[in-house]
Order: structure tokens, then C-alpha cells, then sequence
């Protein structure tokens, strides 16, 4: 009976958990952070976002494009939940494309108007 109660639990857990660990979260953004000794640009992010993009699926094993960038986005940031790889070249992302390790948050320099893609890079 245990065997059964834990095979059950598997069942509803498993597919749960693996559509959630293959999600890419895009957010876009205008301009650096000014610090608070003398306004001097840091390396970070400035929020709110100027737009956080639909999450972007994985699971499917194919490709996702995101949506176009807004005219004032000058970089985005991207954390994807496995291991992916990204193009920003109008093209199709491979697992030969620019590596991100799983939950790392990277930033990019982009242009508005243009999409990357992205793809589950095991």
C-alpha cells in the first residue's frame, strides 16, 4: 500500500516539477542605477524594469524566441531555471550559442526592437 501512495505522489509531483525548472525569466531595462555617493552609474539594474517579458517555456525542447525589445531597452537581464544557451543574432539559438548555467542572471546589451532566442542546453 505504501508503494502505491508513493508511486501516486510521484505522479502528480514529477510533471510539476518539470515544467517548472525549464522557465526563462527576461526583463528589460534603459539605463544603469545611479549610487547614492555622487550619482555615479553602478552596475546594476534599475527598478521597477522598464517591462518583464512572458516567461519563456523550455520544455518543449525546441527554441523559444522572446517578444521584441521596447525601443528604450538598452540591456536585459536573463535567468533561465537549467542550463540554456541564447542567440541574439535574429537566428534560432543551438546548444553551441552563448552558454548560461542554470539560475545565474546575466545581463546583455541589446538593441530595441530585436528578440533572442533561447534553448534547454544540458
Amino acid at each position: 500500500m505504501l508503494r502505491k501512495l508513493l508511486l501516486a505522489a510521484a505522479i502528480f509531483v514529477l510533471p510539476a516539477s518539470a515544467n517548472a525548472a525549464s522557465r526563462v525569466w527576461i526583463s528589460e531595462y534603459g539605463v544603469l542605477s545611479a549610487t547614492n555617493s555622487g550619482g555615479v552609474p553602478a552596475q546594476a539594474a534599475a527598478l521597477p524594469a522598464l517591462a518583464m517579458q512572458s516567461t519563456l517555456d523550455l520544455s518543449g525542447g525546441t527554441a523559444q524566441t522572446s517578444s521584441a525589445f521596447g525601443s528604450t531597452t538598452r540591456y536585459i537581464r536573463v535567468i533561465c531555471e537549467i542550463q540554456c544557451a541564447i542567440r541574439g543574432d535574429g537566428t534560432a539559438a543551438t546548444s553551441s550559442a552563448v552558454l548560461l548555467p542554470a539560475l545565474s542572471p546575466e545581463y546583455f546589451g541589446v538593441q530595441g526592437g530585436s528578440t533572442i532566442s533561447v534553448i534547454a542546453a544540458p
